[in-house]
């Protein structure tokens, strides 16, 4: 069974190259545009991890991930932003790792592979 990843960002490309890239890796994908998305499905059908952006409209990443915590403490969540400026946010501190976007995907392609590999060892 493969894991299931979340992928949330206001831009629609962002979202589906990451989706193409992630389905070739062998994972399944949901889609969310902004945090209140992310937050019903969080609700509704956990997925195993969270891409996770962070300048979208209605609800913000930092404001989504205390909210995610709350509702599942044990999803991992990676912040994928354009800007580096947010890694000194105390929220940001919450996920599990922090990558700054790219269109080279092979970091983000390794984090997710090391965290859900970590996951299953505990």
């Amino acid at each position: 069974m493969s894991a299931r990843i979340l992928i949330v960002d206001d831009e629609e490309n962002i979202r589906y190259l990451y989706q193409q890239e992630l389905l070739d890796e062998g994972y399944q994908t949901v889609l969310a545009k902004d945090g209140k998305e992310c937050l019903d499905i969080v609700q509704t059908d956990p997925p195993d991890l969270i891409i996770l952006d962070i300048r979208m409209p209605r609800m913000d990443g930092l404001e989504a991930i205390g909210k995610i915590i709350e509702l599942n403490k044990n999803i991992p969540i990676i912040i994928n932003s354009a800007y580096s400026t947010y890694k000194d946010d105390f929220m940001s501190w919450a996920a599990d790792a922090y990558i700054v976007k790219s269109y080279d995907l092979d970091t983000l392609k390794q984090t997710i592979k090391d965290i859900l590999t970590k996951k299953k060892e505990q």
